[in-house]
Parts: C-alpha cells; sequence; structure tokens
C-alpha cells in the first residue's frame, strides 16, 4: 500500500453501477468517521465513490484484480475496495473477497454476503478490509486466521466461511470463500437480494392494467361465479400455481431473460444455473406480489358489485363471505393469465434489470459509449 500523503488516507470505492453503487453512496457517508474511530491511531480518511462497470465481460477474479490494478494506478487512491454484484468464482467455490496487501486493493463480491441486512454486512466488510489494508503487511508465510479482516464480517453459525489458496500467479495473497449447499443458497439469495425484486412491480404496470381489466369482467360474470362455487382448495391452488408460472415464463421468454453460457467450462455453467435460478426466484416475487394485489383489488370490487339476490339465483346457493373470498381468488388466477398477455407490451428497464445477463449488457453498452465518447 502507498503512504498517505498528509496524513489523510484516500479510499477509493470503485463500485458497479446499480445496486453497487447505490450502496456505496450510502457507506461513504459515514465511513470517514468510523474508520477513523476504529483506527484508533489518529488517522484521518477521506473516501471517494467511484462508479464504473470495471467487471464489463468478465468474471474471473484475476482478470478483475489485474483490472482494479490499472485503474488504481492511474489516481492518487492509498486503497481501493472494489464492489461488485456479480456472483465471483474461486476454484470452484464461491468467492466472497480478494485482498492483495502490498497494492492496497480489495475485490468484494456483494452477492455472497446474503440477501439480509446486506448494507450493514457490506458496511462491516469494508471497513474490516480497510483497516486490514491500512495496517502492516502480514509475511507472506503466514496462514489466514480468524483474526484477519472480513472473517468477523461474513461469517455465521450456518454458512462456512474459510480463508482459500491463492495462486502464485494471482495478484491476491488473501482469499475468503463460502462453500456448500448452505453457501449455494446464501449466494442466491444474495443475488435475488441484488435484481431487487420489488422494483419489478411497478415495471409490470401494463401488465397490472390488463389483469386488472381482465379481473373487473370476470367478477361480474354469472359463468365465473358458477365456476368458483364449483372449485375447491386443491384446484384453486392449482390454478394459482399454473397462472403464476405461466407469467413468470412469459415474462423470461418474452423478455430474453434466460441465460445461455457461451463457455463450457464447469464454472461457467455454475454461473449459469445461478444467473437463471436468481432471474426465475426474482421475476417469482414480483409476479407473486402483483398476484396478492390483484385478489385484494378483487376482493374490494366483490364486496361493491356483487348482489345477494343475483348471486343465489345464478348459483342456486346463498352469498357469504367465504364466497367473496373464493370468487377473489380464482379471478386473480383467471387474470394473471390475461396480465400475462399485457406483459408482452412491457419495454420497463425494471424487467431487464432482473436477469444479471441483461445489466452485463447494460454495462457492456455503457462502457462502449464511454470508450467512443
Amino acid at each position: 500500500m502507498r503512504a498517505s500523503s498528509q496524513g489523510v488516507t484516500v479510499v477509493a470505492l470503485l463500485a458497479d453501477p446499480d445496486a453497487p453503487t447505490e450502496i456505496a453512496k450510502r457507506l461513504a457517508r459515514a465511513l470517514p468517521a468510523r474508520l477513523a474511530d476504529k483506527s484508533g491511531q489518529g488517522q484521518r480518511f477521506d473516501v471517494e465513490v467511484v462508479s464504473e462497470p470495471f467487471t464489463s465481460g468478465a468474471e474471473d477474479p484475476p482478470t478483475l484484480m489485474r483490472r482494479i490494478i490499472d485503474r488504481a494506478s492511474a489516481e492518487n487512491w492509498d486503497i481501493v475496495v472494489a464492489l461488485t454484484d456479480l456472483p465471483l468464482h474461486s476454484q470452484g467455490r464461491k468467492l466472497i473477497a480478494n485482498l492483495t496487501h502490498a497494492r492496497g486493493l480489495a475485490l468484494l463480491s456483494l452477492p455472497s454476503l446474503g440477501g439480509f441486512r446486506l448494507q450493514t454486512r457490506a458496511r462491516r466488510a469494508v471497513e474490516e478490509a480497510v483497516l486490514g489494508l491500512v495496517g502492516p503487511q502480514p509475511p507472506a508465510s503466514e496462514v489466514p486466521s480468524r483474526s484477519q479482516p472480513l472473517l468477523e464480517s461474513v461469517d455465521g453459525r450456518l454458512t462456512p466461511v474459510h480463508p482459500s489458496p491463492v495462486g502464485n500467479e494471482e495478484s491476491a495473497d488473501l482469499r475468503y470463500v463460502v462453500s456448500g449447499p448452505r453457501g449455494y443458497l446464501r449466494v442466491l439469495l444474495g443475488m435475488v437480494r441484488a435484481n431487487r425484486p420489488w422494483r419489478l412491480v411497478p415495471g409490470l404496470s401494463k401488465a397490472l392494467a390488463a389483469a386488472l381489466a381482465t379481473g373487473a369482467v370476470a367478477t361480474v360474470n354469472s359463468t365465473v361465479w358458477s365456476l368458483a362455487e364449483s372449485l375447491g382448495a386443491p384446484r384453486l391452488v392449482i390454478a394459482t400455481v399454473g397462472s403464476v408460472a405461466l407469467m413468470i415464463g412469459w415474462l423470461i421468454v418474452d423478455a430474453q431473460l434466460w441465460h445461455h453460457s457461451a463457455q463450457g467450462s464447469p464454472e461457467a455453467r455454475q454461473r449459469a444455473r445461478l444467473y437463471n435460478v436468481s432471474t426465475v426466484l426474482t421475476v417469482g416475487i414480483g409476479v407473486l406480489v402483483c398476484y396478492v394485489g390483484l385478489v385484494v383489488i378483487n376482493f374490494v370490487w366483490a364486496l361493491f358489485i356483487l348482489n345477494d339476490q343475483v348471486f343465489a339465483s345464478m348459483t342456486q346457493n346463498p352469498l357469504n363471505s367465504t364466497d367473496y373470498w373464493t370468487l377473489s381468488w380464482f379471478v386473480a388466477s383467471t387474470a394473471t393469465v390475461g396480465g400475462a398477455l399485457g406483459s408482452g407490451l412491457e419495454s420497463d428497464e425494471a424487467i431487464r434489470a432482473a436477469a444479471y445477463s441483461k445489466r452485463e449488457q447494460e454495462r457492456r453498452r455503457m462502457l462502449q459509449d464511454e470508450h467512443d465518447g
């Protein structure tokens, strides 16, 4: 690490666009004071946030570390912590962080921190990485221990986090990985969190409009009343699963969200599976939120529009509170199928952002535009 100038250590948070940049900006507000307080040596810190697609076109840690080194060499930074929402792999394991003490560099994969309390975990990981890089460089022969940076921040009783060997040809001198089925689940939840599925709901405005129109018409249809009366809970559940699955499949196919790996390596195939599973979960969460909203809206509409006598004359059964919920449930499934057709009109970037492959394409375009400019 280069010596800080005038007693101030300049820390750069090099962040991919979208979620990593947002996290970095929130971290930068309190990071200088927290670092100064934790260092306990009267040090001062200046934190800069640099948002650029430094991972564009590459997903292997050695290449990314070389990019970070090249980027840092052109700036007057003492420490660089690079944040990405890509799930990175090292020797078949999920990478949490790469550190290079000699150059004062760290690469942090945010999905490996999990899907819960991400901001808090990211803050602790960044703080400990910076403080570890500021301190004296550990001897090359020293075996990483649990007292070294990042383990205390991201480790947990349910997920094994541990140091991993680093090849002599690589620029990193310390690496942390997460492994096993629980590690896979942790990274997957982190990827869904990075996709920010709540942003998908407003992006489905046209599909919701089509679903609401379908539901409004279906609620006043006497044939739908009779069908809803004849369906038991198992069939309603099947209708729900079928309609939601149809909506998810339509969105993924229509927006071309499915990721096909051009490489045949095991890591590339594993990465493609992670991408696709996270996309299905992200879109599924968004669709389920819309579905629950449709049930509630249809229930309110049914309370307003249905007439007891007309309903009884058509179904031969008196209208009760259970009928309202059953009808609303069935109509929501019908309306979701109608909404799937409306989703073909969607072009909102929130839908594209539900897939890592689409975000990668956007970052490549950003990089190309910068070079052309």
